[in-house]
């Protein structure tokens, strides 16, 4: 994928893009004279649900914003793969069978979806790659500037070692699914930012980002360099984040290394919080599903002014070049900003964080009900 420069922001994402259409893409669905009225059909394709993030935010902002932008006349046709991507074929053809009007496609496999992406071009439906770049041709791509997340993850671990960082540092890299595009992207950012400064000792690719892989895997990792030789673990995502740290508890580790993780969800905030995880990614899955659903009802509406507008980027997949593409922008999540992101975009109350378990942590920074 070609690069794209995006700043990181300090604090939180309160960017005025998403809802009220990015980058003076303003406008409903009664101003201009569409292809299709808003009686329309989105299709919504997504991964898994190992990621809590699909069910509980993307799948349900999406649907609100459609359903927004088109007066309650549009509608949401919804399908989750739950990470095999022969049912996601199988779900993308019923969409094509159904004519649904777009399609928003989080491939569990970029390249196997390549030949359902072409069927569904060959049908005049649009379709555009959310999250994950899929291949084959699409009509455009949304997510979040990845190899960008990967840096923050690596740079985040060294700037956790300090002054006292020495390229014999041994590091543990969990990387996430191999058939995800946007792991490629993690691991490359990362490594940028790792390499010449600290030792890659083990480096894993985690079959479908599952936590209990990610477990198995760091234990084969605690066997082959020993508990106490690790300074810190590379994690794509919260998820196996959280089987990294049951790995290391089990093998007797009390005094755990710092750990990355991505996706800022609920227990990795709160391991966060209690010290046991480093910091998190925080990605506005709000602006994100948003800015898609803006997106889809824009291309099948005709309202090329206002597509053109969210699809500023460019960006190269396998298969196809120059892309229309919108990259959000990430955040780094550590204890001293949960409060001005995750907080303050409505993503958690205090109440879901600051549990009578992490009561006293929530305390000491300052988190309080």
């Amino acid at each position: 994928m070609r690069r794209i420069a995006i700043t990181v922001a300090v604090s939180t994402m309160t960017v005025t893009l998403a809802s009220c259409g990015m980058m003076g893409a303003t406008g409903s669905s009664g101003e201009a004279s569409p292809t299709k009225g808003s009686d329309i059909t989105v299709g919504l394709l997504l991964p898994e649900k190992a990621n809590t993030r699909y069910e509980q935010f993307d799948y349900p902002i999406i649907k609100k914003k459609v359903e927004s932008l088109t007066r309650n006349k549009g509608r949401v046709e919804y399908a989750n793969a739950e990470a095999d991507a022969g049912r996601q074929a199988s779900q993308l053809q019923r969409m094509i069978d159904d004519r649904v009007d777009v399609i928003l496609l989080d491939a569990v496999d970029s390249h196997a979806i390549a030949d359902g992406v072409q069927k569904a071009k060959d049908a005049g439906i649009p379709v555009i790659a959310y999250d994950r770049l899929a291949e084959g041709p699409i009509d455009a791509y949304i997510s979040f500037d990845n190899e960008l997340v990967g840096e923050v993850q690596g740079r985040s671990i060294i700037e956790a070692l300090g002054n006292g960082i020495d390229t014999s540092d041994k590091i543990v890299m969990m990387n996430g699914s191999p058939t995800d595009p946007n792991a490629k992207q993690f691991k490359a950012g990362a490594l940028s930012e790792l390499r010449g400064k600290v030792t890659i000792a083990q480096s894993f690719d985690t079959k479908d980002w599952k936590p209990e892989n990610a477990q198995k895997n760091m234990a084969d990792a605690i066997d082959a360099i020993g508990k106490d030789n690790i300074a810190a673990v590379y994690s794509a995502n919260d998820g196996m984040a959280g089987g990294i740290i049951k790995a290391l508890e089990r093998a007797g580790v009390t005094d755990l290394p710092p750990i990355t993780g991505q996706d800022a969800e609920l227990p990795a905030v709160q391991r966060i919080i209690s010290g046991e995880q480093y910091m998190s990614v925080y990605k506005s899955y709000p602006q994100e599903a948003e800015n898609a659903a803006e997106m889809a009802v824009a291309k099948v509406q005709g309202r090329d002014i206002q597509f053109d507008a969210l699809t500023r980027d460019r960006v190269d997949s396998p298969t196809q070049k120059g892309i229309p593409a919108q990259l959000v922008p990430v955040v780094a999540l550590t204890k001293s900003n949960i409060k001005s992101t995750v907080v303050a975009d409505g993503i958690y109350q205090l109440s879901d964080i600051c549990t009578a378990k992490y009561a006293a942590d929530c305390a000491k920074i300052g988190l309080k009900k």
